[in-house]
């Protein structure tokens, strides 16, 4: 019997590769830097707010991390344009696109303004369609393929009772743009998939760890249907995040990975 030559070491070995990190400052966006910079990956790290992406430079940079900031949001053609000609500046192309931008807005239907949803679908969608656009340019004409990684939701998938007419409606076009970019770059070897968390502890849902009769009516009536029993924390994600931006994930193209403890299972 012949067993098959499988190099497990360089699975996830993405040393020397350079990863753009889009909305760098935000939870999930600094969990990628770090998860990506303690990998070997160089680091381009962008985001609209210029004193949070510099704090993250330098911390970045103290623990020995090739770093290289641009303080622009993918919300236009230009600024798009400029993030991907200041990573092929300083590092001479990229491998890794993680686009962890984007906002919510929480209202019921009918008291939402056109322009707010607008602003909604802007943050999630076409400015992760607009850098995706621009990166894979960059990869087609680099021909060594490349990885691209989207920020949804287990809301792309269920809906939710509290005014999430946006929000879900902006994850579930992620996951469609992730379907179709996958099926139009598997002919150049650029993987196309998606993260879709739960709650994780972040600055934004740290009061849903807190232990007061408020938080835990909330957390208990979420935890009623997640499968693992408890809420997730920023390594939950660092996982399928490395695994999608290596070669571990070569085969694998147009998936959304639900890091959210079985909730979307039930």
């Amino acid at each position: 019997m012949s067993l098959p030559a499988i190099d497990v070491s360089s699975l996830f070995d993405v040393s020397g590769k350079v990863a753009l990190v889009v909305g760098a400052t935000g939870s999930f966006g600094q969990v990628a830097c770090v998860t990506l910079a303690e990998a070997g990956a160089k680091l381009v790290v962008t985001a609209g707010n210029a004193n949070a992406l510099r704090e993250l430079k330098e911390q970045l940079g103290e623990s020995g991390v090739e770093c290289v900031e641009v303080s622009r949001r993918p919300d236009t053609e230009e600024n798009c344009d400029a993030i991907v000609d200041a990573a092929v500046s300083a590092f001479g192309g990229i491998d890794i696109l993680v686009v962890a931008s984007g906002m919510n807005d929480i209202s019921p239907i009918q008291d939402m303004e056109p322009k707010r949803f607008q602003k909604v679908m802007l943050a999630n969608v076409e400015g992760a369609w607009l850098v995706a656009r621009a990166v894979g340019r960059q990869m087609i004409a680099q021909g060594r393929g490349g990885k691209v990684v989207f920020t949804s939701s287990a809301r792309g998938k269920l809906g939710h009772p509290a005014g999430y007419s946006a929000y879900c409606t902006s994850k579930s076009a992620t996951d469609g743009m992730t379907r179709a970019l996958g099926c139009e770059w598997g002919q150049y070897r650029i993987t196309v998939n998606a993260i879709a968390p739960t709650v994780f502890r972040s600055p934004v849902t740290a009061w849903m760890f807190e232990d007061n009769e408020n938080a835990k009516k909330v957390r208990n009536g979420f935890l009623a249907r997640v499968p693992l029993g408890r809420l997730g924390e920023p390594e939950d994600l660092a996982g399928p995040l490395l695994f999608l931006c290596s070669s571990a994930s070569n085969f694998h193209t147009g998936h959304v990975v639900y890091a959210d403890g079985g909730y979307t299972a039930g």
